[in-house]
């Protein structure tokens, strides 16, 4: 009998890999603003959107998503064009103290925020253009097979 506190095991486990980086010095919300831009996406495509993004957190999360592009290629044989970013999350490091004086005496605290930036990529089938052009073939002969019985009843209103 488990235990009510084990965790249940995945057997079909996409294949994959991750890469974190720890003790970034960055807040987590501000991080978690970048790669909320990329959870989901291609990772080829994630890496383009991370390299235009403005926000000054874009460049370490690029080299975490590029790490874990890297390590799917390298350690687990991946494709990195059929790679697709599964789970992106931040969680907040520790915070440093430091200490600001100001007028008569006092002293204000600074909080220096750190973060813990994760990136899982995971294995798809690749869209290869052909794929697509046959999808767009199919969704294209769908919509016309439906169209003469839809012409036959229009002229069978018309009758009436």
């Amino acid at each position: 009998m488990k235990g009510k506190h084990e965790m249940p095991t995945q057997d079909a486990q996409a294949p994959g890999a991750r890469a974190v980086a720890r003790h970034v010095g960055l807040s987590a919300t501000k991080a978690r603003r970048v790669v909320n831009l990329v959870r989901g996406l291609p990772a080829k495509e994630a890496l383009t959107v991370l390299q235009f993004a403005p926000q000054a957190a874009s460049e370490p999360v690029y080299k975490v998503l590029a790490s874990a592009i890297a390590n799917a290629e390298n350690n687990e044989r991946l494709d990195p064009d059929a790679l697709l970013v599964s789970a992106a999350y931040v969680d907040e490091g520790p915070t440093l103290k430091r200490f600001r004086p100001r007028a008569q005496g006092r002293a204000y605290r600074i909080r220096k925020r750190t973060c813990h930036i994760t990136i899982e990529v995971e294995a798809v089938a690749p869209r290869t253009p052909a794929r697509a052009a046959k999808k767009a073939a199919a969704a294209k002969a769908t919509p016309a097979k439906a169209a003469p019985a839809q012409a036959e009843t229009a002229e069978q209103e018309e009758t009436e």
